[in-house]
């Protein structure tokens, strides 16, 4: 891998969706508290976050990426030189966690 492709993944972090953390829960058989207690914090967050209120901050954006890939949940990663298709969906109808540049994370809230 080169040194810019090195540099390019350290800024880019992953952008949760509310459907794709209601997913991922649901694919763990989790209860929002369980999934709050599991990410220590608030289940009232968890509930912000499904319902769009807030967006989770980058660092709990990067532990639910690495919660679903040792769950094995189906997401597909993009970056922000990878065109997505706009819906947050692949193409097999799998949910996707978009991944972008560090600056353009949106809205945070823990």
């Amino acid at each position: 891998m080169s040194t810019e492709q090195n540099r390019r993944r350290r800024r880019a972090t992953y952008v949760w969706k509310p459907e794709m953390i209601r997913a991922l829960r649901e694919h763990m058989d989790l209860t929002q508290r369980e999934l709050a207690d599991l990410l220590e914090v608030r289940q009232q967050t968890i509930s912000e976050w499904e319902t769009g209120l807030h967006t989770p901050h980058r660092s709990t954006q990067k532990t639910l990426s690495m919660v679903a890939e040792r769950a094995g949940f189906p997401y597909l990663p993009q970056t922000a030189e990878t065109p997505a298709d706009g819906d947050g969906a692949q193409h097999n109808g799998e949910a996707t966690a978009e991944r972008v540049d560090a600056g353009g994370a949106g809205a945070n809230s823990d």
